[in-house]
């Protein structure tokens, strides 16, 4: 049992997917842990640092079901040393000559930084993965929805007509800006560490530059050429990333849990029968998914914020923000995987209400098409004084009940034919042709 609320039996899928929680538990970390204690002695081995009869000793016997976790566990507290127990754990496990090649040369941050490495690549394609699917989804819907209209909102007001087509696209078209930077990111995050004491690699001499390479060759990471052991840029990029995403996916969120009010009504989420809005109001449909969106986004963003203060280090070696990453790196990873695979389920389960869309801008007696008229207008007796006269003009409508025709009639603006030729296209081209400018670059940019 977890001692957090969010690693409970009972409410752990609210935060992590059944793909990270592989990545981030206990056993798994060791595993990858070791794992990369692997690649290093074949490294090593190749370039001759330590016999090749070592290397394959250790790929052997390193397993974290071979491990006594608790001998582990209590050398980590005893020797005060972040992974000396998990050293000695692993020699345990070996015959005395091959024990004294575990880890050879390395250092905590070398082991930490690699399994960053690794993490950030793996979370990445996790990410990258279930966008592809998001972007996808809502790409169909909003080309399924390209000419229902609806009322566009403005200051949380009916604003001007849109289609439901070009509010889907504008989420569309920024998840696919989030694609392009984990697609841009990934090459820089993925990268392996191996400095030794200060990050000269003065423990293997001519041969250091050389193994981290080979180190990173094994593990697919890149060779960063340099140690990074205080220049944590990468780490922090990942996290912006991973919090812009989620921040999205908290806007998307936000407009479904508005667009469902029973005042609006014009989407509703899939919801179980199964599901429980509220034990002491019956009636209730709770938008819990696209709530949880934005829950998601706000833990994202204050674990990237930790990342971000990482970058502040000082000196070749600096526990105080590395160490904080190892909590913030994967809760970044775990809320936002969650936020992805829930922004999916929403998208993919989402109930349209066309009808009340068209319904909710009709209350609006044509009042809603006021730029179209303005623009009109404007053309005539120029733009500000069009605007002051239909200010007044429209001010008066609301209050009396009259529709945008009949006021622009009775004020001489416009004849009954003129105003109701203005109203009869809701959908300015404007919409449409974003829409599809949107639809046409994602199409090309999910292959």
């Amino acid at each position: 049992m977890g001692t957090r609320l969010s690693d409970s039996v009972a409410y752990a899928h609210l935060w992590a997917t059944d793909d990270t929680r592989a990545l981030f538990d206990e056993a798994n970390r060791w595993q990858r842990w070791l794992d990369i204690l692997v690649a290093l002695a074949t490294a090593q081995a190749d370039l001759a640092v330590i016999p090749s009869s070592s290397a394959e000793t250790i790929a052997e016997c390193a397993r974290v079901e071979n491990l006594d976790l608790d001998f582990l566990a209590e050398e980590t507290r005893r020797t005060s040393h972040s992974t000396l127990g998990l050293i000695r754990a692993l020699q345990k496990v070996l015959p005395a000559d091959v024990a004294e090649h575990v880890y050879y040369g390395a250092t905590v941050q070398d082991l930490t930084d690699t399994w960053f490495g690794l993490t950030m690549r793996d979370v990445g394609d996790l990410v990258d993965r279930d966008l592809r699917t998001l972007v996808r989804a809502i790409a169909g819907l909003a080309a399924r929805h390209d000419q229902t209209v609806m009322p566009g909102r403005t200051h949380a007001q009916p604003g001007a007509p849109v289609s439901f087509g070009f509010k889907l696209a504008t989420w569309g078209d920024e998840l696919g800006r989030h694609l392009e930077r984990v697609h841009e990111g990934r090459r820089r995050w993925s990268t392996v560490q191996l400095g030794g004491a200060v990050g000269t690699l003065g423990f293997y001499g001519e041969i250091g530059p050389p193994l981290r390479a080979r180190l990173g060759e094994l593990l697919g990471l890149a060779d960063p050429g340099i140690a990074w052991f205080t220049s944590r840029d990468r780490i922090a990029e990942f996290g912006a990333v991973m919090a812009g995403i989620t921040g999205t996916l908290a806007r998307i969120g936000n407009e479904l849990m508005e667009l469902q009010r029973p005042e609006i009504g014009e989407l509703r989420e899939a919801v179980s029968a199964d599901v429980v809005g509220s034990i002491m109001m019956p009636h209730k449909r709770n938008p819990e998914s696209s709530e949880h969106l934005d829950t998601l986004a706000r833990l994202t963003r204050s674990n990237a914020a930790v990342l971000m203060e990482g970058q502040v280090q000082i000196h070749e070696r600096d526990g105080r923000g590395w160490k904080a990453e190892w909590v913030a790196l994967p809760e970044v990873c775990l809320l936002t995987a969650t936020s992805l695979r829930l922004a999916i389920t929403c998208i993919t389960g989402l109930d349209v209400d066309t009808e009340r869309m068209r319904a909710n801008l009709d209350a609006g007696h044509g009042l809603l098409a006021s730029e179209q008229v303005l623009g009109i207008l404007s053309a005539r007796m120029g733009k500000h004084r069009a605007q002051a006269a239909l200010q007044g003009v429209l001010g008066d409508a609301m209050r009396t009940g009259q529709s945008l025709a009949e006021a622009l009639e009775a004020a001489g603006l416009m004849t009954r034919a003129e105003a109701e030729d203005a109203m009869a296209h809701p959908i300015a081209p404007g919409d449409t042709s974003a829409v599809r400018s949107v639809l046409s670059r994602l199409e090309e940019q999910l292959g």
